[in-house]
């Protein structure tokens, strides 16, 4: 879903009206991968061709900054539409179909992953660079299935800055989902909760607390990107493989379980017919979508 050209350089891209409309469809997923459990907003702006052209922005903010915000204007605006209307639906929907809809933005990762390996090595790759990715995938499914043991902590003005600062990290390091982590920690509800209902005792030191972790982290980010391009890219593809992986035994093996399709009020190949199509219509967007972006910059050329 993401090109080269995107990639190393998409402010000067043309802002027509079909490529803006892309960009907000992109940040509008971006912004529900945010706070999905099991899925990361850093995962989904790879995967959509953003995130190191938006790590290039963001570590050096004065440069070209107004061809930049035109570029990611649309994209933010559809992130926090995305946040929100996940926010509300968190409840309903979701809460009763998670495992499927989850499903959805796996098709995303499946889709796209050919693609993001063959820029994996658009400047070399080597056996280390490999291992790399093994190594970091195996972290991360780690540290996401063991990570159910964390204790509850209470919500305070601390808690919920520390909340935002992880989800902008998971923004910044694609494959960590910071959701799982919240939901671990039983702030997850209260976080979606806080968001759909303007709560801005939580909003104003969540977003408080993502802003200095965007400040902080992304020139060091862009730094590791500009010197180790191979070695960063590896080791962000296996974060995005361990995340993914690390879903099945935290969301979809629990949804067909008897008590899985109980609560989803379905029988097991119902269930599996439902997964199965999020799937593949999360690969066939993921698809779409790189044709619809090929025919804009040719379009432009």
């Amino acid at each position: 879903m993401s090109t080269n050209h995107e990639l190393k350089d998409a402010p000067n891209r043309a802002n027509t009206p079909s490529n803006i409309v892309i960009r907000a469809l992109k940040g509008i997923l971006i912004g529900i991968g945010a706070i999905l459990p099991g899925l990361s907003g850093g995962v989904l702006s790879v995967i959509f061709g953003v995130y190191k052209p938006l790590i290039n922005f963001l570590s050096n903010i004065k440069n070209n900054f107004i061809a930049n915000i035109k570029y990611f204007l649309p994209i933010f605006i559809g992130a926090l539409f995305g946040v929100l209307l996940f926010s509300i639906a968190v409840e309903a929907a979701f809460g009763k179909y998670a495992a499927q809809f989850v499903c959805l933005f796996i098709g995303f990762v499946i889709g796209t992953f050919p693609s993001l390996y063959r820029q994996a090595g658009k400047e070399g790759r080597k056996p280390f660079d490999i291992g790399l990715l093994v190594i970091s995938a195996l972290i991360m499914f780690a540290l996401m299935y063991f990570g159910k043991d964390m204790p509850e902590v209470k919500p305070s003005p601390l808690v919920w800055f520390l909340s935002g600062a992880l989800v902008s990290f998971g923004a910044l390091v694609p494959g960590m989902s910071p959701s799982n982590f919240l939901i671990y920690f039983n702030l997850y509800d209260k976080m979606a909760a806080g968001i759909a209902g303007f709560d801005f005792a939580m909003l104003i030191p969540f977003v408080a607390g993502g802003i200095a972790c965007i400040l902080l982290f992304s020139k060091i980010i862009h730094w590791l990107f500009e010197r180790y391009y191979a070695k960063m890219f590896h080791i962000i593809l296996g974060l995005v493989i361990g995340s993914t992986l690390a879903i099945f035994p935290a969301i979809i093996f629990p949804a067909y379980t008897p008590q899985g399709l109980d609560m989803a009020d379905l029988t097991w190949l119902q269930a599996l017919i439902f997964g199965g199509a999020m799937l593949i219509a999360g690969i066939v967007l993921s698809y779409l979508f790189s044709l619809l972006e090929e025919h804009v910059d040719k379009q432009k050329d």
